[in-house]
């Protein structure tokens, strides 16, 4: 009888490195991300780790090493046969952010093709592929064939990305979310680009939010994970830049599924509020000017004036199976908010109204909870604007009235009306990070 050949490494002196603040070699990270990948590497020792990586942080090179490591334990896409360039976007989450949705045809329009691969949403941040399937008929599953063919005739494609992408990240998440480690920059940056990478996309733009309703509350920590991302892009190849925008407040005027929906069609015809407007034109011409097409801030903007974006995004839901002609769901109960008093709105906290609307039913607290399509809040002024005493300040929606209470209790603190206020309107984009 053989012995099994003993591993190359050993956990416990790869996570005593890190925790004494060396620095990782290639061998050992590709090691141990493969190790627990196989499952050679228990999950106490991989959060142990990452508790290391969360106190103690890795240089550049530990964390492209890192994310090469973890892209390298599954399969890379190859967009090279396609008849245009690629580019794509990713956003780290937020409320009221549907921006992928008219962002992806209106960047068609211009012959860059955009593979989006989405997922679905987690606590009090929505998810693309939740607010696309409350349009009937809509499915998120493609095959690579499938999205090669939509990607070559329409030129956009947003859908669920395949378990093939970088699995060890699947792994690496989940025990992040339950070790008090989710907040590591190095391990945020590599889940995020291992799988951008992987997807083989030519140029990607990031949306880093920042505030009460993102995941990064300052900038200052928001620059650094936009930079450490920037940085791997780069490193690895892809045309990579970030833009700094603001999450203190909702994106929109609408925070929940099929609300969304209608919103992102709003501005595919050419309205819409102006916040999305503005920052789903800015992140379009970061992607184009990727893609090497050098399209102005007017031409983009006419492209949504003119009716081309709307005709890729109905040609898009179509090629899906979706009918773009369905009513969307609309939630059974509604429920408004009025202002208690007239003044300036200064405040409407991004968080608590992400909040609220999971509270309604719009979100899940774990990943295999149902959502409501219809669930969500409508908001009637934004911070900047004049309100007057019992005017509406926000609509909630949801098809399971005995929800309502949970929610106006987050969402009845989510604003601060003052009598003496000058209007201002907030800042969209703090920063662009290259």
């Amino acid at each position: 009888m053989t012995n099994a050949p003993a591993p190359a490494f050993d956990a416990v002196d790869i996570i005593r490195a890190k925790r004494d603040k060396k620095q990782l070699s290639a061998d050992e990270i590709k090691w141990v991300i493969n190790a627990y990948t196989d499952g050679t590497v228990a999950d106490y020792q991989m959060a142990a780790l990452n508790m290391a990586i969360l106190l103690n942080g890795m240089s550049r090179e530990e964390i492209a090493l890192w994310t090469n490591a973890m892209i390298n334990t599954g399969e890379r896409m190859d967009f090279s046969s396609l008849h245009f360039p690629t580019s794509d976007k990713h956003s780290t989450g937020g409320v009221g952010d549907k921006i992928t949705l008219p962002l992806a045809p209106l960047v068609s329009v211009f012959d860059v093709a955009v593979p989006q691969l989405s997922g679905r949403g987690l606590g009090h941040t929505g998810g693309t592929l939740d607010k696309l399937e409350s349009i009937k008929g809509w499915r998120a599953a493609l095959t690579n064939d499938e999205m090669m063919r939509q990607l070559d005739t329409i030129g956009a494609v947003i859908c669920q990305a395949g378990s093939g992408l970088a699995p060890a990240d699947r792994k690496l998440y989940a025990l992040r979310d339950v070790t008090g480690t989710v907040e590591a920059i190095p391990l945020i940056a590599s889940s995020i680009m291992s799988k951008k990478i992987a997807e083989g996309t030519g140029a990607l733009v990031l949306d880093v939010k920042v505030g009460s309703g993102a995941f990064m509350k300052t900038e200052e920590d928001a620059r650094t994970l936009a930079q450490t991302m920037v940085d791997l892009g780069k490193d690895a190849g892809v045309r990579t830049v970030a833009l700094l925008t603001n999450m203190s407040t909702p994106l929109g005027l609408t925070v929940g599924n099929a609300l969304e929906v209608r919103e992102s069609v709003d501005v595919l015809a050419g309205g819409g509020p102006s916040d999305v407007v503005d920052l789903t034109v800015a992140l379009a011409v970061e992607m184009l000017a990727g893609a090497g097409k050098d399209i102005s801030e007017d031409e983009v903007r006419a492209a949504l004036k003119d009716g081309r974006a709307m005709d890729k995004w109905r040609a898009m839901i179509a090629a899906q199976d979706g009918d773009n002609d369905a009513p969307l769901p609309v939630g059974k109960e509604q429920q408004q908010i009025l202002a208690p008093t007239s003044g300036v709105l200064t405040k409407l906290d991004a968080y608590d109204v992400g909040v609220a609307s999971w509270r309604l039913g719009a979100g899940r607290a774990r990943k295999d909870d149902p959502v409501q399509a219809g669930a969500g809040i409508e908001l009637h002024a934004k911070p900047g604007d004049v309100v007057t005493a019992g005017q509406p300040l926000m609509t909630l929606h949801t098809d399971t009235p005995e929800r309502f209470e949970r929610a106006l209790a987050t969402a009845n603190t989510s604003f601060e009306i003052e009598t003496d206020a000058t209007p201002t309107p907030a800042r969209l984009i703090y920063d662009r990070i290259s």
